[in-house]
């Protein structure tokens, strides 16, 4: 099992930045993929930006492109999200998940941390 822990959310202008970080436990980081996803409110949760086990390799949504930067330290159990030229569409709670296999029902979720962008 994997526990997972976000923190580093707030309040931000449109424009700013911010740096999320999670927090791994277990021995077995280096198995999984790494994402997050954005839950806006009243709306449902949507995948954000994932990272590969290596970290050579990335996807993400169209919205965050040139904008959202997903990076990973494996030796320490982390995984970081910075996010640049923050929108006032950015606003939501932000949770880190992990999964050697899909998002699905097999994946880990942290609790969440919010992020709000004003405009």
């Amino acid at each position: 099992q994997v526990q997972l822990v976000e923190s580093g959310g707030g309040l931000v202008q449109a424009g700013g930045s911010l740096r999320l970080s999670c927090a791994a436990s277990g021995r077995t980081f280096s198995r999984y993929v790494m994402g997050w996803f954005r839950q806006a409110p009243g709306k449902e949760r949507v995948f954000v930006i994932a990272i590969s086990e290596s970290g050579r390799g990335t996807q993400y949504t169209d919205s965050v492109k040139g904008r959202f930067t997903i990076s990973r330290n494996n030796a320490k159990n982390m995984v970081y999200l910075q996010m640049n030229s923050l929108k006032p569409e950015d606003t939501g709670v932000y949770y880190c998940a992990a999964t050697i296999k899909d998002w699905g029902t097999s994946a880990y979720w942290g609790q969440g941390t919010q992020v709000t962008v004003s405009s």
